[in-house]
């Protein structure tokens, strides 16, 4: 992603924030299965050698997980935090599962109601 109007349009989506990043994921509803994907680090991280490792960092991460578990048809956004510069990569990886599974719609489980009788208790 490298537009404006489509980060701002994924910041009204689902949001998972984790210490070192924030994922944004919205479902764009265009008929288009393609997995988006955008990066942003803010200058209150640090200054520019800084924001660029961490979006190397973001951008591996992304590399790894977002084939097998992005939302298809839906923008994802990694937003930078301070503290994910310093954290191991493998800690980020795990949360960025983490987040995946917070953002991604779930199926509903198959519960059939059961008889209103069956599981009353008659009293006398």
């Amino acid at each position: 992603m490298s537009k404006r109007r489509d980060f701002l349009a994924a910041n009204a989506g689902k949001r998972a924030p984790m210490p070192g990043f924030v994922l944004l994921m919205r479902p764009r509803d265009d008929g288009d299965d393609t997995m988006r994907i955008g990066f942003t680090v803010t200058k209150k991280i640090g200054n520019a050698v800084v924001r660029n490792r961490m979006k190397r960092r973001l951008r591996a991460l992304a590399r790894e997980l977002l084939a097998e578990r992005g939302v298809a048809g839906a923008d994802h956004v990694l937003i930078g935090r301070s503290g994910g510069i310093e954290r191991e990569y493998a800690l980020l990886r795990t949360e960025l599962g983490k987040a995946f599974r917070k953002v991604t719609p779930q199926a509903a489980p198959d519960t059939t109601p059961a008889k209103a009788g069956a599981q009353m208790e008659k009293r006398s």
